[in-house]
């Protein structure tokens, strides 16, 4: 993966962000299903991690769009 630790959609200071190595990246959004939706858009561009946070802040979801550095069948 490029990028580190990939993209992360967070709820911050009353809004949802996208971040990228603690930084934001684009917009604030007033609802998550629009960050998410830019969050994916940003991974599949830096072919990286997508981690969508709850509001409790911990990782409900996450998706790859790199290059796996492994194959794992099925």
């Amino acid at each position: 993966m490029s990028e580190g630790n990939g993209v992360h959609t967070v709820h911050r200071d009353g809004a949802w962000v996208n971040e990228v190595g603690g930084r934001q990246v684009g917009d604030r959004y007033d609802h998550k299903d629009a960050a998410v939706s830019v969050g994916r858009e940003e991974a599949l561009t830096r072919h990286a991690e997508h981690h969508i946070h709850g509001l409790d802040g911990r990782v409900h979801e996450k998706n790859s769009y790199g290059h796996d550095p492994r194959s794992i069948p099925g």
